[in-house]
């Protein structure tokens, strides 16, 4: 259960954001939206990637203090650490938001008490939106108390629990909630959670601060606060913890559809229909359709139309995709040029 925690109020600087994505409006295959930057992956799962912070690797609690602002009291031992008696919850000294977290943990392999008395702790993000941690292998209690609930509010879609004393994993998704200048929650925390490899909460949206006996109800707070580790006298050890803090997500309003800069006259357009080919091979094939040119390409099992824009009167954008048709003859023989995607032909129509 997630018992108060008298944590200090922290005001950290957000950790550095992956980059967020560009809000243009794009074609599809545009060559010119900038690239994904890098990031290797760790060498086995669960381990963490070239651009994670990690928290505890099994040998320093460095990154760590007590509720209390003092060195964290917890031990630390063969590359995990422990809650220890009276020592209280421990929390990084750092801030964090969005996040993209992995917590691997493990409660004890003596079976001692049943319900919520039995390998008791929380994953607590933000010092207030608790993943239960609990022994739910074999163990009753309230459906959104057991391990992987957003403790009292959403238990997870299935248990996904290993037995007492084998280490377990978490990955954790978490988007922090919105406040405008007011104080007023815009937007809610969103948590996705997969329990030993699997989906046990999809994107849910919580309804305010996890608590016991109540639902918590929304108060401003800032954008970057502790991660938590709850003590509630068991045993639980962790290990293996590091996040990537995750930038906004800013998506394009729409589909850019490269709308035409002239107008062709329509007589010049059925100039550039008919099928188009190169050394015997079909190139596209082009035809009108109402006022507007339509390319088809073959071998296509969708038929799929991809509309022209006309910039010039030889030179048409792709409509939805990012790629030009540029029209032209030689010899008396009128000529297609198609650059888009990965493609650069070439053909001639007879």
């Amino acid at each position: 259960m997630n018992r108060p925690l008298l944590l200090a109020t922290v005001l950290c600087t957000l950790a550095t954001s992956l980059p967020a994505q560009d809000s243009r409006r794009w074609r599809a295959h545009d060559t010119e939206r900038p690239k994904p930057r890098v990031v290797t992956p760790g060498a086995t799962v669960g381990q963490p990637p070239s651009d994670a912070i990690v928290l505890f690797n099994g040998t320093s609690l460095d990154a760590w203090t007590g509720d209390d602002g003092k060195p964290a009291r917890w031990t630390v031992r063969d590359g995990y650490m422990e809650t220890a008696p009276g020592a209280g919850p421990v929390m990084t000294k750092r801030g964090f938001g969005d996040v993209q977290l992995h917590v691997e943990w493990a409660t004890p392999t003596r079976v001692q008490g049943n319900g919520q008395g039995r390998g008791n702790s929380g994953v607590i993000i933000m010092g207030r939106y608790e993943v239960q941690v609990l022994d739910s292998y074999g163990n009753q209690t309230y459906a959104d108390g057991q391990a992987a609930s957003l403790y009292g509010q959403y238990p997870p879609l299935v248990n996904a629990s290993r037995g007492p004393g084998e280490w377990q994993a978490y990955d954790i998704i978490f988007r922090r909630p919105r406040f405008a200048k007011n104080g007023k929650m815009t937007t809610p925390a969103r948590v996705t959670v997969l329990h030993n490899g699997v989906l046990v909460q999809d994107a849910e949206t919580l309804w305010g601060p996890t608590q016991w006996l109540q639902h918590g109800t929304w108060a401003a707070h800032a954008d970057s606060l502790p991660l938590v580790l709850q003590d509630h006298d068991n045993p639980v050890r962790y290990r293996n913890i590091w996040l990537r803090p995750l930038g906004d997500i800013v998506r394009p309003a729409s589909l850019a559809s490269a709308e035409p800069a002239m107008q062709v006259p329509a007589s010049v357009l059925r100039g550039y229909v008919g099928k188009y080919s190169t050394g015997g091979n079909e190139v596209a094939t082009v035809h009108l359709k109402g006022n507007r040119l339509v390319l088809l390409m073959p071998g296509d099992p969708r038929d799929r139309e991809l509309g022209l824009v006309p910039i010039t009167r030889e030179r048409f954008n792709l409509m939805n995709t990012f790629g030009t048709v540029t029209f032209s003859k030689e010899g008396g023989k009128q000529k297609i040029r198609l650059q888009f995607a990965e493609i650069d032909r070439t053909g001639e129509r007879p």
